[in-house]
């Protein structure tokens, strides 16, 4: 198994990290280069939080391997010893150091760890930023874009490059510092984990109350649908103001399409805005404009490519706002609509759960065998809200042990931080699997109250992570800038936590590869002693204010429509998100009534007027064969007897038999002329014939 686990995590994870962003990325639609660049980051900054619980296990291990050879030929003083004999070691010391099913190599993770670190920080700091740029800008050709992206990130990296030079300058002037590649090495990974820890602790302050709670309010259903109401209402305003900036962004378009006709030599870029639009916005412009009128440059004043390319920017935003925000309303109203549906089946004394609508998809074999209406109901009524009560319970006491752990994993004697306590009672028994499973579960929960709140936060417009595939290249991208510079001090603070940090416990142990490669904090002693050590203590503070609501109510107070419960201004939005559901509702309803009554009509009547019709033809043929034979022997003895018997009473009469016995049969498929357009259609008097509808529908409308 020696390596075994490592190549098993290692293919593990990018199938989570190429779920998660399939989840919120669009193969189909996005760039390769952002899909990739994204993938990658993800990949890695996942990788680091699977891996390090098996770095730590193999470095417990190595640990014991030392104890034991030291065991093995100790300094043993007088009254311990006889002759030139040793004290033996014990077997169960012997037994503790058996290797772990994990165990890694010696010599591989400093390795792996080197690759993933370093690629790690290229993206998040050099590559990324840059695609940023690049993705976001209007241009129409690969030069103009790296052009835009460059200029966009020079005042970026400028003052990365003036905060180092200035550091480096005062490191050269010092008379007592004689800083060497390592050192400096060091002082460029403690910036930039100092940076991500400033961050990590004010997501992790907000995640770990955040958490407990939301799923403590899922399970109350009622507080669930006027939280979901709310949302409808809030989010209908944001659908109602994207459709009207695409209006807006359409209309620029159209005007600058019949602006620049064919032969122009920016029409090129047209086409490419084009492209962009919606394919109903598309055809609009296509039937308004004429293709092959020429340009004069004398009299009209044509845009330059510059606001071309702007304009290009401005119809991608729009066109990927617009698409995000409805197809968040098409799933804001199939949540509503199932949180109604559980309200009123709780009530239910048949104890299956019915639907309002019907799903549009047949159900699947495990609908059908397992998940079936009882089920459904006892699961949506009954246990589930008891599930995420559990769930929100022992979440809070994480939460709790977090927070003691973050203000007291300082302190070594004696230990206080409840994570290092349980991994040291562990490394007494050399429980590898144990160790590594608490070390993955501290560790994931550490990396969920962050990664869900860098998923959760959404800064205007500018940065949202949107399910669905409905995500924009820019916070694709921009999201794995943040897990990249949140993942190594988030592992570091991890490592702290269960004293496997030389700077922070002190003890001259065997360190894990991960630290190696991070190197010493103890270069910046104001640092590793000060910021490492009491800035996590500010995580206190940020739960008591999240637990308040506080940085919700400083939102609603500057305009930002926040969910408060003893609000005005959400009272009217839940009554207004309300009746906007039941106009959805009403809506579908009808939509759903008309499909019942014409599938419940095709069932009806569909196999019988089948057969009718197909009775009735043959009847109508066999009807026609024998008038035809009958009509023929009756005219020829009819005629000879009216021949000898009669003769006509007058001449009108005989002019009008005569006439209709020479008129030729109607052709409805010639062109009759008529002085009324309608009249082929409504079966007017056309031609001195009146054109019965049963008879002309069938040829009348065969070329439409």
């Amino acid at each position: 198994m020696s390596g075994a686990a490592l190549g098993l995590e290692v293919v593990v994870v990018f199938f989570l990290a190429l779920f998660l962003l399939h989840r919120y990325g669009d193969f189909r639609k996005q760039q390769r280069m952002v899909l990739f660049g994204t993938l990658l980051a993800w990949y890695l900054c996942f990788l680091i939080v699977f891996i390090l619980p098996l770095d730590v296990s193999t470095t417990i291990y190595n640990q014991c391997v030392i104890d034991y050879t030291h065991a093995v030929t100790p300094t043993v003083p007088a009254n311990q010893t006889t002759g030139n004999s040793t004290v033996p070691p014990t077997q169960s010391t012997a037994k503790a150091c058996t290797k772990p099913w994990s165990y890694i190599p010696h010599g591989i993770m400093p390795v792996f760890w080197r690759v993933v670190y370093w690629t790690s920080q290229c993206l998040t700091w050099l590559l990324l930023p840059f695609m940023q740029s690049y993705a976001r800008s209007g241009g129409f050709s690969i030069t103009s874009k790296i052009k835009t992206a460059l200029i966009e990130n020079a005042i970026y990296y400028g003052t990365y490059l003036l905060i180092f030079g200035s550091l480096l300058i005062y490191v050269a002037v010092h008379p007592q510092w004689h800083l060497s590649w390592y050192e400096l090495q060091t002082i460029g990974i403690t910036a930039a984990n100092t940076w991500g820890l400033f961050l990590l602790v004010l997501l992790m302050g907000y995640g770990l109350v955040e958490i407990p709670r939301g799923y403590w309010e899922a399970s109350r259903h009622g507080h669930q649908l006027i939280k979901t109401y709310f949302k409808l209402a809030k989010l209908m305003t944001e659908k109602a103001d994207s459709e009207e900036n695409l209006e807006d962004v359409m209309e620029e378009v159209r005007k600058v399409s019949e602006s620049i006709k064919y032969n122009h030599p920016l029409r090129k870029y047209i086409d490419t805005v084009l492209r962009k639009c919606p394919v109903e916005y598309q055809e609009k412009m296509g039937r308004n404009m004429d293709d092959y009128e020429d340009f004069d440059d004398r009299q009209n004043t044509y845009p330059t490519e510059k606001s071309l390319a702007k304009l290009h920017k401005q119809v991608i935003y729009a066109v990927q706002r617009h698409n995000r925000t409805r197809v968040q309303w098409h799933v804001q109203l199939e949540e509503a609509f199932h949180l109604e549906d559980v309200a009123k089946n709780e009530s239910s004394s048949a104890r299956e759960f019915v639907h309002s609508f019907a799903s549009a998809e047949p159900p699947g074999w495990f609908q059908r065998y397992f998940y079936t209406p009882a089920v459904e109901w006892y699961w949506e009524c009954l246990l589930k809200q008891w599930f995420y009560r559990v769930l929100a319970v022992v979440l809070s006491l994480f939460s709790v042990a977090v927070v003691w752990s973050e203000c007291t994993f300082f302190s070594t004697r004696p230990v206080l931080s409840l994570f290092a306590v349980l991994i040291q009672l562990a490394q007494k028994d050399y429980n590898y699997l144990y160790i590594e499973m608490a070390c993955f579960i501290t560790i994931f929960f550490l990396c969920t109250t962050v990664y869900s709140t860098v998923f959760r936060i959404r800064v205007f417009n500018y940065y949202y992570l949107a399910p669905h595939h409905q995500t924009d290249a820019y916070s694709l991208q921009f999201s794995g800038m943040l897990f990249c510079r949140l993942t190594p001090p988030l592992c570091l603070n991890f490592l702290g936590l269960i004293h496997m940090d030389s700077a922070i416990s002190h003890k001259d142990r065997e360190q894990t590869a991960y630290t190696s490669i991070m190197g010493s904090m103890k270069v910046l002693s104001i640092i590793a002693n000060g910021f490492y050590i009491y800035y996590p203590m500010l995580i206190v503070i940020l739960c008591i204010a999240t637990y308040f609501s506080l940085g919700t109510r400083c939102l609603n107070l500057l305009g930002f429509q926040q969910f408060m419960g003893d609000n005005e201004l959400t009272s009217d939005l839940i009554d207004e998100g309300k009746e906007l559901l039941k106009r959805e509702r009403r809506k579908r309803q009808r939509i759903e009534d008309g499909e019942n009554r014409r599938r419940e009509w095709r069932e009806r009547y569909g196999n019988r007027e089948q057969n009718a019709t197909r009775n009735r033809n043959v009847q109508q043929a066999e009807l026609q064969e024998t008038n035809y034979a009958d009509t023929a022997n009756a005219n020829a003895s009819s005629a000879g007897r009216q021949a000898k018997y009669t003769r006509a009473s007058s001449q009108p009469e005989r002019d009008c038999i005569e006439l209709l016995e020479d008129a030729e049969p109607l052709d409805f498929n010639a062109d009759m002329p008529s002085d009324d357009p309608l009249g082929a259609e409504t079966g007017r008097h056309t031609g001195g014939r009146y054109l019965s509808m049963s008879n002309s529908q069938s040829r009348i409308f065969d070329d439409v």
